[in-house]
């Protein structure tokens, strides 16, 4: 009869055991492993890293630091041009034009989109008209056709010396200042304007408002 087993003879528990190579885990798990755990993730087919690199992820990762850098940069130029001086974005006011045998009679928009002035010349003298409507400050177009200067906002009308007739406009075109340089050209200052004020007298015959020719 045999006698009872000893401890040795018992089988040993699954868990127990270790991998007699030594390459092995040294706990054998039974079942699904805990949720969170690396084990899990790996048990689920799931990376454990992240994605890999791939060329699309790399495209989209490049888009977003452009969009990020393009934005800032908008906004930086826009900062710094708030704080810097604007008289370093505007055009000066006081220029040199030509000599007055450079025009001949009539009106010269040569000036216009660098200085924002037309050049009139009569029979007897020069002038600059500055190119602002006196109703809300568009800049007129000069039409040589019908021989008067035409604001496209609001219809204003106005001869070719600046003189209102049509429209809106409570009063003719404003003239900057002229003067003769040493070299004998003509030097116009738009910071100093002659007007002619609705119902009051006009300023355009005052010295410095034209050059006698």
């Amino acid at each position: 009869m045999a006698g009872p087993e000893t401890d040795s003879a018992k089988p040993k528990p699954e868990a127990a055991k270790t991998s007699a190579a030594g390459g092995g885990d040294a706990t054998k798990y039974v079942g699904t492993p805990a949720v969170g755990t690396s084990k899990a993730a790996a048990a689920g087919g799931l990376a454990t890293v992240g994605p890999e690199p791939s060329e699309i992820n790399r495209k989209r990762r490049r888009l977003v630091w452009v969009t990020v850098t393009a934005f800032l940069g908008a906004w930086f130029i826009a900062f710094f041009k708030f704080f810097l001086p604007r008289t370093l974005f505007e055009p000066p006011t006081v220029f040199k034009i030509g000599y007055p045998s450079d025009y001949a009679l009539g009106v010269d928009t040569k000036w216009q989109q660098k200085y924002r002035i037309w050049v009139d010349r009569t029979p007897d003298r020069v002038f600059v008209i500055y190119a602002r409507c006196t109703h809300l400050g568009c800049t007129p177009d000069w039409k040589a056709g019908e021989n008067k200067f035409k604001c496209p906002c609001h219809g204003s009308g106005y001869d070719s010396e600046g003189v209102n007739f049509e429209g809106p406009a409570p009063r003719p075109m404003d003239r900057a200042h002229l003067e003769l340089a040493p070299d004998g050209q003509i030097v116009v200052d738009t910071s100093r304007l002659y007007q002619w004020p609705k119902g009051q007298a006009s300023h355009f015959s005052d010295p410095g408002s034209y050059l006698p020719v």
